[in-house]
């Protein structure tokens, strides 16, 4: 004869639970990894591990006789980019050790890699931070990650650190700048920004930021971008008409410019992430190394 005790039957449904939870979990993840267009796990090489399009870096520098024109070169400085084996959040990460001349930044060509509709998409980008804002950067500005074709004020999504004493940590989602018009500024009070001031990021100290947006290009009043920091919601961009406006052939995907640091994990997806699945990509750093090719 079998007894079955209290005990027993409390055990049994625990494990019942677990089970199911962790089937929760990885159907969970299977939908997040399903979204990603592009990733990046900087394990072995500074390059793209996983996406639709050229998944190898170039350098934009500014032009240095004509203004606001840029150069465009092959490639990147293995001096200034490299990768940090097993330093990373999940395996490697890419280390930047210098700032570029010309104003020089590194880019991920959008086409393939990104999202985007002339008439209306959404998206997200994921990636992990160990810097310190206020000791190691050497700018006045420094945007670890700037999707854009002709700058951050002029068709751009981004996050930054601007040059407060101590630097804040700021979201923007500037549309294109229509022929004849100005751009907004900065420090308009209106301008479509989310902003964390004094940040006080500490170097060693790993952090996970992610950008969401849905309804860019739709030409409505309906545009939402969000900025979440290690899985927390920080702020949002709202009831805007926001249009980047690319061509998406010479839109790119900037990476760390003017950075000093590691970055980790860099992603894109085709839709906005929702709340919970951005605390599941925070809890689970290598949740996306399954996409390694």
């Amino acid at each position: 004869m079998i007894h079955v005790t209290c005990s027993m039957v409390v055990i049994a449904f625990a494990v019942f639970l677990l089970a199911a939870h962790g089937a929760a979990v990885e159907s969970d993840a299977k939908a997040i990894r399903g979204a990603v267009t592009f990733y990046a796990s900087f394990d072995e090489e500074v390059k793209g591990s996983f996406g639709g399009g050229l998944l190898t870096p170039d350098t934009r520098l500014n032009h240095p006789t004509e203004k606001g024109q840029f150069v465009f070169e092959k490639g990147f400085d293995p001096k200034v980019f490299r990768v940090a084996k097993g330093k990373g959040v999940s395996g490697g990460a890419l280390e930047v050790v210098d700032v570029l001349p010309n104003n020089g930044r590194i880019f991920f060509p959008a086409k393939g890699n990104l999202a985007f509709k002339k008439d209306g998409w959404g998206g997200s980008v994921s990636v992990w931070c160990n810097t310190d804002p206020d000791k190691l950067l050497k700018t006045k500005f420094c945007d670890p990650i700037q999707i854009t074709q002709k700058g951050a004020g002029n068709g751009g999504l981004w996050f930054d650190f601007n040059d407060a004493k101590p630097r804040d940590l700021r979201h923007g989602a500037f549309p294109m700048v229509p022929e004849g018009q100005k751009p907004i500024t900065e420090d308009d009070p209106k301008a479509p920004m989310v902003r964390v001031p004094g940040v006080g990021w500490k170097a060693g100290d790993w952090h996970c930021v992610v950008l969401t947006w849905k309804n860019l290009d739709t030409g409505k009043d309906d545009a939402v971008t969000a900025l979440y920091i290690d899985g927390k919601p920080i702020g949002e961009v709202t009831g805007r008409a926001i249009a980047m406006g690319w061509e998406i052939d010479k839109a790119g995907v900037y990476l760390a410019v003017n950075y000093i640091g590691l970055l980790d994990e860099l992603a894109l997806f085709d839709r906005p992430l929702t709340a919970e699945e951005v605390k599941l990509l925070h809890r689970t750093p290598g949740l996306l190394a399954p996409l390694k090719k």
